[in-house]
């Protein structure tokens, strides 16, 4: 009875989290302007009219940019910031893992509205690059956690018998330690990507004319849901759901 009452339990969770994206697939192919149900006809007419809307398109354009722009900075900084927390102790150790992984523990509009007073005062101007240099701050949080425990499960032999062979320091980095994590910095990347994709509070108070994809349909929808906005929702959760396989495919490997 009580596996019974589980199993349904989290099969109503399921239905009640998904069902509605279901429900934006389905009518994402309605024939009708309006939602409506039922759908008298279906057509594929609204993603050829999401294909030639080059707001949105130039949206898409603008949020990969930050996406990938904001990946590789957060892993070129984030990398050696978690082998140096795993390798190192040092006063204020702790503290610093807390800093650093802050960033996703605070609310998104406390770090939007923070950033939006600070980044003026240093001469960063509301632009693309301020969301990503505030993309940044989040990301670096993701990359730490899912590098820290892949360090903690790294054989320390690996690396002093680098030495023992006359390798340097930066020379095992690279040759002994970044092979041995490599699953595990694809999936932080993947990761870091779907989330920086899917921001809408820090970006929101930091974006100027340039929208990214949230932002222009978050302006899209003040207007009414119409089948296009159906479209482009349809194709971003397909497109993350494959990042997310892969990213769980990945961090498979590195637990194994």
């Amino acid at each position: 009875m009580r596996r019974i009452f589980t199993t349904g339990s989290a099969a109503l969770v399921l239905a009640f989290i998904y069902l509605p994206l279901l429900t934006i697939i389905w009518y994402s192919f309605s024939a009708e302007s309006v939602n409506s149900f039922p759908i008298k006809a279906y057509s594929l007419e609204w993603y050829k009219v999401m294909a030639n809307d080059e707001s949105l398109l130039r949206a898409v354009g603008n949020s990969l940019r930050v996406a990938f722009f904001s990946t590789v900075i957060a892993l070129f900084i984030g990398v050696p910031a978690t082998f140096a927390l795993h390798k190192f102790d040092f006063i204020g150790k702790k503290l610093l893992e807390r800093i650093v992984l802050m960033p996703i523990t605070l609310p998104g509009i406390v770090t939007g509205v923070a950033m939006l007073s600070f980044f003026p005062k240093i001469g960063v101007e509301l632009s693309l690059v301020a969301v990503g240099i505030g993309h940044i701050t989040f990301l670096l949080a993701i990359v730490v956690t899912q590098l820290l425990s892949r360090f903690k499960r790294l054989d320390p032999n690996l690396e002093q018998a680098a030495y023992d062979l006359g390798a340097t320091p930066l020379t095992t980095f690279f040759t002994v330690i970044i092979p041995n994590i490599r699953t595990a910095i694809i999936g932080a990347a993947l990761l870091c990507l779907v989330l920086s994709m899917d921001e809408i509070p820090v970006t929101f108070f930091l974006i100027a004319r340039d929208n990214t994809l949230p932002i222009e349909i978050y302006g899209m929808m003040r207007r009414g849901i119409t089948p296009e906005v159906n479209a482009i929702s349809t194709l971003i959760f397909l497109a993350t759901i494959v990042i997310l396989i892969l990213s769980l495919r990945f961090s498979r490997k590195t637990n194994d």
